[in-house]
């Protein structure tokens, strides 16, 4: 096998190969047909995963409101930003729509949710689409949700996602290790109480090379409970209130219970006034409930 018939063997092939006939580098996937509106937001986010195309018809098409609601259609945006090369294509009436989804890239981003409303989901809907996401972005995630509603009655709390789902991220390795230590929290710049909205809170993922196995069969007992009473646009005297009473009943069960306030005012209270209290708690095998 000389240098000589090697190329001889080379021109042969070409010769054979019929015009136009040339392998494209990547094969097209086989685009994946879904109906209806449920799990859209999850359909979406695995398909971003697995590089998969999708294509959604006749969502919502028999509702008084036919089509995409206002917060999926900027949760289609915002996986838009954090990707490169995205298509999206939606009919007029928004029943159906095609995505193909790019590179995950990351980076600083900065997201308008859209304020309160009817329609509108708060900022914890958003989060918990983008967390599966964020690890295996190509640079560190940066994300910035702007007027958003950060409490509500529908959606999981900011704080929750910041005390219970990040607690949970960090088993797996992510933001757990020495490498990538600090880089994975959520900070509340600004409340936004429901219907207004008007919150701020920023998002910071690193990016992790593989995740660890997680061993979670055991809840175990509850240990401590830890939580937050915050205030917005109220008396602070709210807040403390609040704390009383949780205290007085789950002091009944275990003395270990701390509730420390949040109260908000000014520029950072947002656009509406509320009132709520989030509690978590820990148990003896280090699960966050």
């Amino acid at each position: 096998w000389t240098p000589t018939s090697a190329i001889e063997h080379a021109m042969s092939r070409k010769r054979k190969a019929p015009s136009g006939s040339a392998e494209p580098r990547q094969a097209v996937r086989e685009t994946l047909t879904f109906n209806g509106s449920t799990l859209l937001r999850a359909r979406l986010v695995l398909a971003t995963l697995s590089a998969r195309p999708v294509r959604i018809t006749n969502i919502r098409i028999d509702e008084e409101s036919p089509g995409l609601t206002p917060s999926e259609a900027s949760f289609i945006r915002l996986l838009d930003k954090m990707t490169n090369g995205t298509r999206i294509e939606i009919n007029e009436t928004g029943t159906t729509m095609s995505f193909r989804p790019g590179l995950l890239v990351g980076g600083a981003i900065s997201h308008d949710c859209g304020g309160g409303g009817d329609g509108v989901r708060a900022a914890g809907w958003f989060l918990e689409g983008i967390a599966p996401l964020a690890p295996f972005m190509k640079r560190p995630l940066h994300l910035t949700l702007e007027n958003c509603v950060t409490n509500d009655d529908l959606d999981p709390s900011v704080d929750m996602l910041r005390e219970v789902t990040l607690a949970l991220l960090r088993k797996f390795g992510i933001g757990g290790d020495e490498e990538t230590a600090g880089g994975l929290e959520v900070k509340i710049r600004c409340r936004g109480a429901a219907p207004g909205g008007g919150g701020l809170v920023e998002f910071r993922c690193p990016v992790v090379r593989q995740l660890r196995s997680v061993d979670l069969l055991d809840a175990g007992l509850v240990k401590r409970v830890r939580g937050v009473a915050y205030s917005t646009k109220v008396s602070p005297q709210v807040p403390n209130r609040m704390v009383s009473r949780v205290r007085g009943v789950l002091n009944q069960l275990l003395p270990d219970v701390y509730v420390y306030t949040d109260v908000y005012s000014g520029k950072t209270s947002g656009a509406s006034p509320g009132f709520a209290v989030c509690l978590w708690a820990e148990t003896t095998t280090g699960c966050m409930l």
